[in-house]
């Protein structure tokens, strides 16, 4: 009998469906639409946003990535990250969905001070944003700190550790950046997806508080 039926699909072009992808509580609940966030990864030069975006995205995230060139020798400085050949040009983009109903959609910055002029129009929308740094070289996010400050727009603190990198409590970091108390500061590894989701979540809670409408 299987044979039979085998035969006949083939003969008719029938194929027994796929079966179906489990669908999510807010696609089966007409009443229950998604609610999207846009969140805004930034910070300076080699700390970590692709890695990030990269860790936590559940699409194949885009990345603008090009190979980094003599060119960009004076200006990029590469004592911390000796090993590292690309440079965002752009943006990073990825998308996570977050208990059920919650699609957070992330935007990476490019860190270089040439590419700020790009930044006023990823931050559009955007209910906050992860400012990232590295307990190395903890200027390099000097830039996005005033930036966010400026403009009003709710942010966290997240300290990349690096290997090899000395440890510093986030009271400590804090200290070194003069962040206010109501600023959440936090270490993390931008390669673990759970450290990252942590972060993510941590921005979210204090973006809510800070402006509940």
């Amino acid at each position: 009998m299987d044979s039979v039926v085998s035969d006949v699909s083939r003969v008719t072009g029938l194929v027994e469906p796929e079966p179906e992808e489990e669908l999510k509580a807010w696609q089966t609940d007409r009443t229950r639409a998604p609610i999207a966030t846009k969140i805004v990864v930034a910070g300076g030069f080699g700390v970590g946003k692709t890695t990030l975006v990269t860790a936590v995205s559940e699409i194949a995230p885009l990345q603008t990535e090009a190979l980094m060139t003599e060119a960009s020798e004076e200006t990029d400085d590469l004592t911390a990250t000796p090993g590292k050949t690309t440079t965002t040009v752009a943006m990073d983009f990825g998308r996570i969905t977050l208990d059920d109903d919650l699609v957070l959609y992330l935007f990476g910055t490019p860190g270089q001070q040439r590419f700020w002029f790009m930044w006023d129009d990823l931050v559009r929308g955007a209910i906050g944003a992860v400012v990232m740094a590295d307990t190395r070289r903890l200027s390099d996010c000097f830039p996005a700190l005033d930036y966010f400050e400026s403009c009003g727009l709710p942010y966290m603190v997240a300290v990349n550790h690096f290997d090899g990198s000395e440890r510093f409590q986030p009271e400590d970091v804090r200290e070194a950046l003069t962040i206010p108390p109501h600023i959440p500061v936090m270490i993390m590894d931008a390669r673990r997806r759970i450290s990252a989701i942590e972060t993510l979540l941590a921005l979210v809670g204090h973006a809510l508080a800070v402006s509940p409408e």
